[in-house]
């Protein structure tokens, strides 16, 4: 193999690692996101001020 075929078979197989992690990453996310619970509905809902 050439050279270039080999540098461009090890930089292949790393953006397929990182893509394969990302992915990961993401599920657990969106899984955590899901167990977190909603917020209150009246919060943030108004604004009080004072001078």
């Amino acid at each position: 193999m050439s050279q270039a075929s080999v540098v461009q078979s090890a930089s292949l197989q790393v953006m397929s690692i990182t893509k394969d992690m990302a992915q990961q990453q993401g599920q657990q996310m969106a899984e955590m996101l899901k167990s977190v619970p909603a917020p209150h509905p009246n919060l943030g809902g108004s604004l009080d001020l004072s001078v």
